[in-house]
């Protein structure tokens, strides 16, 4: 039996979860972490998170989300998860499922379903090989789950391939080869260095090259309140940058991004500030860094140079209605 969400199945959704989903390399869920994922997001909708009941127990358990403020918001509807027990995960108990998020989507006259990163509903996952170094967000469907075949039987497409990198900082060091081309574009009038506001300026002016409203908001915020950032100054401007430098509680480095301004691109700023990034976060003791990336993004060859290694593969998918 299907049901919409109400607050009396959480144990039961809990349970689940730290049963099944932590099979496919989730995060295990308490009352807190769930509250804070699903219960207190302004995504949350009850009528687009269910439960599949057998005998009043909970065997199934899928959440999604729509909001029009959100990429793509306009025209699809995000699925989030679905979990079932492992005596009920058959295909018959998947449609059931994932036909209530879809039904939900068009009601709200949503045009596809997607599984992507711009999910706000961010599920925690554990690294493989590490003692529960974790990533804070699943990009898409892990490839080594049951539901990714599944999802490619209903008619979903692979629209990307996003590889989850992993780098244990205790073995970063910056290579010859970065030194000297930093060296080389110090020649050329460029500063790779902390941002300082007494002697750089042009944040905004740099972070309007990106057209990326989040840094737009983020990156000054960052830069206001003193959190350290990684960046590229010419004559005084900034032109560049890689951040913030945070370490979270449980070690892991976390930055925004990284960018160059168009008219500064060509010179190799862009791997000289993610080398200075690892660096930046060795010194202040954080114990490792993740990141995903396409599939296909020349910006993997950076990665691997600095020592990140292949963790996991998860899968971007669609299916239009």
């Amino acid at each position: 039996m299907m049901k919409s969400w109400d607050n009396q199945y959480i144990q039961g959704v809990i349970s689940l979860w730290n049963k099944e989903a932590v099979k496919d390399g989730y995060k295990e869920l308490t009352e807190i972490s769930f509250a804070n994922i699903f219960l207190s997001s302004p995504y949350f909708d009850r009528e687009t998170t269910f439960v599949l009941l057998e005998a009043d127990l909970v065997k199934g358990f899928t959440c999604g989300c729509t909001g029009d403020d959100l990429p793509l918001g306009d025209v699809a509807g995000y699925i989030t998860c679905i979990v079932l027990s492992s005596e009920c995960k058959t295909n018959e108990n998947y449609k059931l499922m994932l036909n209530a998020l879809e039904q939900r989507f068009q009601h709200l006259g949503k045009k596809q379903a997607d599984v992507l990163f711009f999910n706000p509903m961010l599920l925690p996952w554990y690294i493989p090989d590490t003692p529960k170094h974790e990533h804070n967000n699943a990009p898409g469907v892990p490839l080594d789950s049951t539901l990714y075949p599944f999802l490619l039987s209903q008619g979903y497409v692979d629209r990307s391939r996003e590889c989850a990198m992993y780098l244990n900082l205790a073995d970063f060091f910056i290579p010859e080869d970065i030194k000297s081309k930093e060296e080389k574009v110090a020649e050329e009038g460029y500063a790779v260095e902390l941002f300082d506001p007494e002697k750089h300026s042009g944040v905004n002016e740099m972070l309007g090259g990106f057209d990326n409203p989040l840094w737009d908001t983020q990156i000054p915020n960052y830069t206001a309140e003193g959190v350290p950032m990684v960046i590229v100054a010419y004559e005084g401007k900034t032109v560049g940058f890689a951040g913030p430098v945070i370490r979270q509680d449980n070690g892991r480095a976390f930055f925004a991004g990284i960018g160059v301004h168009p008219n500064h691109e060509g010179h190799g700023l862009g791997s000289i500030l993610f080398f200075k990034l690892c660096e930046a976060f060795q010194n202040i003791d954080t114990i490792y860094m993740s990141l995903f990336t396409g599939r296909n993004n020349p910006a993997m060859r950076i990665y691997e140079k600095a020592g990140f290694q292949h963790a996991k593969e998860f899968s971007v998918m669609r299916r239009e209605f």
